[in-house]
């Protein structure tokens, strides 16, 4: 795209100005043939709001009316000083939305496009010429706009009904075209602002990485044998790699010169419970003997037999409730994950019992405090049965916790997962110091709702909350 003179004129004179010149492109003022031409007029119009008085202000306006073709458009924008650009419109039963951004990985900028189907949103990265394929033939079938804003660049693409693409641009002061484009590292060079396009755009660095094949990862559905992420599973990933940042926080908490041992209860199909074994064993070196326990035998099975294949030998799995398991008499780390209503009680109250260092819970379905609350000057809420039921749920996990200080834990109630993946997100991390706290407060607040906790009763055996405290 040219630049052309500039055209000068008053407010009086730039409705006649702008009707005769573009609509029908005609010669004015100087501006050469080969303007209307073109197809790209850019008029720099100096308005005087008072003609007749002196001149406080300049109003500038510009305006551009560009007929670039979809690929030289996208030659121009896409590059190093993207910031981000937005595919939006679906026209099919894809993905709603579609956000590009460039990121540096391993010393190499790619264009990650995080793609939104429903409430997912799926990650790939392409190579600029690919993405400028991809851009094309998306607006080309399932998309009606782009829009893209640049250091130098901003643009934006309109696809109609009948596939006719209209594109604007607007091009940044001081990168007029024909300046060579400076990198992200050469204009932290000259202004001494570092560009937004790579300071802060890096992939999420999962701990168990992506396009890294992990055996039971693609025995258990996760994974394809190339380690790419299976789309359906991508939430579980997810989930995985967050439980595996919690057991990294804590790793300073379990002795690498020994045996660990900790037990999974509720195991299920045990995603986690390999996922744990293979990191701390297999990526950290850690000597650990995990137990997984759970009441399903044709899962119990599945897993013991997963476990031999890998030749994971200090990984067992038992059929059985935690409750009642007798199998070690001490432990180092205790997890439980989604165990229903009390079963999450049973598995805290033997995990204090057998001297856990760590506690990771996630609790689910806390149903028994929703038996039992009653509180007059709570009625006008309770009366609702979803708040009932999400109050308790918080009540619930708050008492535990503070349980939890009082036999000397310091606990942390944490997310675990985005609520728009499960509702499931609270996990209670609980690490033992030995300094126990005062319960009264927590021990006043459940007389109030007229609630008697199951843990309460488990550690605080005959009505012991008071007096111990």
């Amino acid at each position: 795209m040219k630049y052309f003179p500039v055209f000068l004129c008053s407010w009086d004179t730039f409705p006649k100005v702008l009707s005769c010149a573009l609509p029908q492109k005609k010669r004015f003022s100087g501006l050469p043939d080969e303007a209307c031409k073109s197809g790209s007029l850019l008029l720099f119009f100096l308005l005087f709001p008072e003609p007749r008085k002196s001149l406080p202000a300049l109003w500038k306006l510009r305006i551009i009316i560009n007929m670039k073709t979809i690929d030289e458009y996208l030659e121009e924008q896409i590059n190093e000083q993207l910031c981000q650009a937005v595919l939006s419109g679906g026209r099919g039963d894809g993905p709603s939305k579609v956000k590009i951004r460039p990121v540096e990985i391993k010393g190499q900028v790619v264009y990650q496009a995080s793609e939104t189907v429903g409430t997912k949103v799926l990650h790939k990265n392409y190579p600029r010429e690919e993405l400028i394929r991809y851009l094309k033939t998306e607006l080309l079938h399932d998309f009606s706009q782009l829009q893209a804003s640049g250091m130098a660049l901003d643009g934006t693409v309109l696809v109609s009904k009948k596939g006719k693409m209209t594109i604007k641009t607007r091009r940044h002061p001081g990168n007029s075209q024909g300046k060579k484009l400076v990198s992200g590292r050469d204009k932290l060079g000259l202004s001494g602002e570092m560009p937004q396009i790579l300071a802060h755009n890096r992939v999420k660095q999962y701990i168990l990485k992506e396009n890294i094949p992990v055996p039971f990862l693609v025995d258990l559905g996760v994974m394809n044998k190339d380690g790419r992420i299976i789309t359906q599973k991508y939430d579980k990933f997810r989930q995985i790699n967050r439980f595996l940042e919690f057991i990294q926080d804590i790793l300073p908490k379990l002795d690498q010169q020994k045996e660990v041992t900790i037990l999974d209860f509720g195991c299920g199909k045990s995603y986690l419970t390999f996922a744990m074994y293979y990191y701390l064993r297999e990526l950290k070196g850690y000597d650990v003997n995990i137990i997984g326990l759970d009441l399903k035998t044709d899962v119990i099975q599945k897993c013991n037999h997963l476990a031999e294949k890998y030749g994971y030998e200090k990984l067992r799995f038992y059929q059985g409730d935690i409750a009642d398991y007798e199998g070690v008499s001490a432990v180092d780390m205790v997890v439980t994950l989604h165990a229903c209503d009390t079963a999450t009680d049973y598995a805290l109250a033997k995990a204090v019992e057998w001297g856990a260092k760590v506690i990771l819970s996630v609790p689910c379905c806390q149903h028994e405090i929703n038996r039992q609350i009653k509180n007059e000057m709570l009625e006008p809420i309770l009366k609702y049965g979803i708040l009932k039921e999400r109050m308790s749920a918080l009540f619930t996990d708050g008492i535990r916790a503070n349980l939890l200080e009082s036999m000397g834990y310091e606990t942390q109630i944490l997310e675990f997962i985005d609520m728009e993946h499960t509702p499931k997100n609270l996990l209670i991390r609980a690490v033992k110091t030995g300094n126990k706290k005062d319960l009264e407060k927590a021990a006043n607040l459940m007389e109030v709702l007229n609630i008697s906790p199951t843990l309460e009763r488990l550690l605080h055996p005959q009505g012991e909350v008071n007096a111990e405290n």
